[in-house]
């Protein structure tokens, strides 16, 4: 495997074990904007922005915007959009279950479409974030209980002899994960412990299960990669970098766009489906002087979100064509007849060419006629930031298993991908664009 290639999945990888839940994502983004001397503004406060400026704003802890303004001033913007959140366990509010007086259980609810029997028999511990009370204060702050905490145990197979059959799991009875022992250490006590605070500080929290396998590099040539979280991690990542490479020189303003809730529907206010990056284009406009229609006409949104690979063991439920991208084979364009992705001939055309000018090859990928697809975030964003969209991702598989599988060449592309595009501008004219590229 590539040297390069090996660099970039390995700091991948410890980019996702720094991020259990899109809070920690969060922080561990704006941490690596920081380090680049982007300045963080907050959105109660005026905004006094000018040409030359690199800022972001992060809302309700998991959804971060960022952005670049070119010193010379622009009137158009390269936008890239991914999402932070991952499938997982959430913990209900009143977090724990009695097992007759003998065990102590979490009570938890699915958040996403997991892949259920991957999170069973192997170790898992909670991350998210807490609301700490000081005084008439109440703070959010980020917690990560780092060590082997509990464990979804599976019924044995003398007990369910359906195990193998194709059983189907209740998520209100099979998977409640173990926790202590009655008369244990109160999950309140460790979850202050990891905060920092005492106990009766602790007003609430949003926290989930993470899985505690460490990511891994592996194959005859270490050409593929495994870890939590790599939808959609892998595009946040390469989103990220390829923001923070791009430099001050282009001729657009750039943004990064890392939301949340996209894995149940996007429909919060640190979602696409809200109104936030839309704001932020304004303030954005209004400050250079622009009307924000204007400036979209002669834009571009990369919605970035991970692909399906062909599967090695069932190649029959990919599309019979070419549209069944492979791993380690460059950057996936993701096309859809009912919309569900904004891909269309003219974004795929100009996106394509990006590429190219980067050395990054490009795949493409559309669902089996009788399989229903997914959607990601470049049709939400549409309905309040209408703009010339494409919808790419990076071909993994088992994606929203507790444990995925990428490839390593891959992580590479994607950074040279999105830093070749924020470099990138487009000029509206006489019905086309005129795209401007830069590696």
């Amino acid at each position: 495997m590539d040297q390069t290639a090996l660099q970039d999945a390995q700091a991948l990888l410890s980019f996702i074990a720094h991020s259990p839940t899109a809070y920690q994502a969060v922080d561990t983004m704006a941490a690596l904007l920081d380090q680049a001397g982007f300045v963080r503004l907050q959105e109660h406060e005026r905004w006094t922005l000018r040409p030359g400026q690199c800022c972001y704003l992060i809302r309700n802890g998991s959804a971060l915007v960022a952005f670049r303004i070119p010193a010379a001033g622009a009137d158009r913007f390269m936008a890239a959009a991914v999402h932070t959140d991952s499938p997982a366990f959430k913990l209900k509010a009143d977090g724990e279950l009695d097992a007759f007086g003998k065990y102590v259980r979490l009570n938890t609810e699915r958040y996403g479409g997991m892949i259920l029997s991957t999170w069973l028999d192997r170790p898992l511990s909670v991350a998210g974030r807490v609301i700490v009370q000081d005084g008439a204060r109440f703070v959010p702050r980020s917690v990560t209980v780092d060590r082997d905490l509990v464990l979804i145990p599976n019924t044995c197979i003398h007990f369910n002899r359906e195990l193998n059959d194709g059983y189907r799991y209740n998520p209100a009875s099979d998977l409640l994960p173990l926790y202590a022992m009655t008369g244990g250490q109160p999950l309140r006590s460790v979850l202050a412990e990891a905060a920092g605070c005492a106990p009766e500080q602790l007003a609430g929290g949003d926290l989930f299960l993470y899985h505690r396998t460490p990511g891994t590099v592996w194959g005859a040539e270490r050409e593929f990669f495994s870890a939590p979280r790599i939808d959609n991690l892998m595009c946040a990542y390469g989103a990220l970098r390829g923001l923070l490479e791009a430099g001050p020189d282009g001729t657009a303003v750039q943004v990064l766009a890392a939301l949340d809730n996209e894995e149940t529907g996007s429909q919060s206010r640190q979602g696409a489906g809200c109104l936030l990056v839309r704001d932020v284009l304004e303030r954005i406009a209004g400050a250079l002087g622009h009307d924000l229609m204007q400036m979209l006409a002669g834009s571009m949104l990369l919605s970035a979100d991970n692909a399906h690979a062909r599967h090695p063991n069932r190649p029959e439920l990919s599309d019979s064509g070419t549209n069944a991208p492979h791993m380690n084979a460059g950057v996936v364009i993701k096309h859809n007849a009912a919309q569900h992705y904004t891909t269309d001939a003219v974004s795929a055309a100009l996106f394509s060419e990006i590429c190219r000018s980067a050395g990054v090859p490009v795949q493409h990928f559309s669902n089996r006629s009788d399989l229903a697809g997914g959607s990601t975030l470049g049709g939400i964003l549409n309905r309040s930031v209408p703009l010339c969209s494409v919808d790419v991702g990076m071909a993994q598989l088992a994606m929203h298993s507790s444990y995925e599988t990428a490839g390593c060449a891959d992580v590479t592309y994607i950074v040279r991908a999105c830093r070749a595009f924020f470099r990138s501008a487009l000029t509206c004219r006489d019905g086309g664009f005129e795209l401007h590229t830069g590696r």
